[in-house]
């Protein structure tokens, strides 16, 4: 008798590795990466020109020093009255002779030491942004009756060419009391 031969199962394993790549690529391709996000800040627009010296009652200096201290106009100062002190600073409600006249001119410059924690620059920043989005919605109320986040993008820009947001950063430094 002879034996008859079976169809064997096997798989052809040849073409495994290409649809593997295949997969591979796949996947690389439909899968979205999550990227750290950062404080969103909008870079001005390249000179030539020297910037023309800004008068010093139109700038509220702000320093983190090493120790994470907050010094306001070199003033040792807690970050929960920063927030007040932006808003007087760039309103000016007395019209002081010592600060800016109008919100346009007041300028914020913010520095701080190389060893500063990026945790408490953060709550600095944060507090300078909250100072600027009331004194926003103050504006948006007076001027149309409406939230500030109520409003449309021509509104906005109408409201932040009476408060413009002017935060000015400098490089860090080796800054000490």
């Amino acid at each position: 008798m002879k034996k008859r031969n079976r169809l064997k199962n096997e798989v052809n394993a040849g073409s495994m590795a290409d649809i593997a790549f295949l997969l591979l690529i796949f996947f690389l391709v439909t899968t979205t990466i999550a990227t750290e996000k950062g404080i969103s800040v909008k870079l001005p627009p390249f000179e030539t020109t020297p910037p023309t010296p800004l008068s010093e009652k139109n700038v509220l200096s702000v320093k983190i020093n090493a120790d994470n201290e907050l010094l306001v106009e070199g003033e040792e100062a807690k970050l929960e009255d920063l927030k007040t002190t932006t808003i007087h600073f760039i309103s000016n409600p007395e019209q002081s002779k010592d600060l800016p006249t109008k919100p346009k001119n007041a300028v914020i410059s913010l520095q701080h030491d190389r060893a500063t924690s990026y945790k408490d620059y953060i709550h600095v920043y944060n507090e300078l942004k909250a100072a600027y989005n009331s004194l926003w919605e103050e504006q948006a109320q007076a001027m149309y009756q409406k939230s500030f986040k109520g409003l449309e993008d021509e509104q906005i820009a109408e409201v932040r060419k009476v408060i413009p947001f002017v935060i000015s950063e400098s490089e860090p430094v080796d800054y000490t009391k």
